[in-house]
């Protein structure tokens, strides 16, 4: 779609970003869990350069957002893209937005040489769920996401051995 264009987020689109991730946060019913603020978000995005933002416009207006990082595959032997959120607003949605922003994210990676790209669904998400399987992605089933968070990372870490 002709309508529909790119731009890389900068530190000043911090208010913007974190706009797009209450939105998402509000549709996965996990509102309660965001805790980001624009000065976190510009620290570790823009400052620290852990994440990168991408903006898809329609008509030039940002209308759906892409966060993403590095990681690492050891059996590729090399990095991949994962893609954290990506999340289009709602009276956007089902004109292609959605394909555009992963098309874009794909070619990056391999722009960058990078091995894949990932993410994760929620598994109650059924209309992301065939969009994703439309565009030949395939889940990893076979694969449970585990997770550390808040107290009980503080607990474990605790316990680590001093160097």
């Amino acid at each position: 779609m002709s309508d529909i264009t790119f731009r890389a987020a900068t530190e000043n689109d911090c208010e913007l970003i974190l706009s797009f991730i209450r939105k998402l946060a509000d549709y996965e019913h996990l509102s309660d869990e965001v805790v980001a603020t624009p000065e976190l978000l510009k620290e570790w995005i823009f400052d620290k350069g852990k994440a990168e933002v991408l903006f898809a416009l329609y008509e030039g207006k940002e209308v759906a957002i892409a966060l993403f990082f590095n990681n690492f595959s050891t059996f590729l032997g090399r990095a991949g893209l994962y893609l954290e959120d990506l999340f289009v607003l709602k009276e956007y949605r089902g004109l292609g937005i959605g394909k555009a922003l992963l098309s874009r994210l794909a070619a990056l990676a391999v722009e960058r040489g990078l091995g894949r790209l990932e993410w994760s669904c929620l598994d109650w998400n059924s209309p992301s769920i065939a969009f994703y399987r439309s565009l030949g992605a395939r889940a990893m089933e076979e694969w449970t996401v585990y997770r550390l968070t808040g107290q009980t990372l503080k607990d474990l870490a605790a316990q680590s051995p001093k160097s």
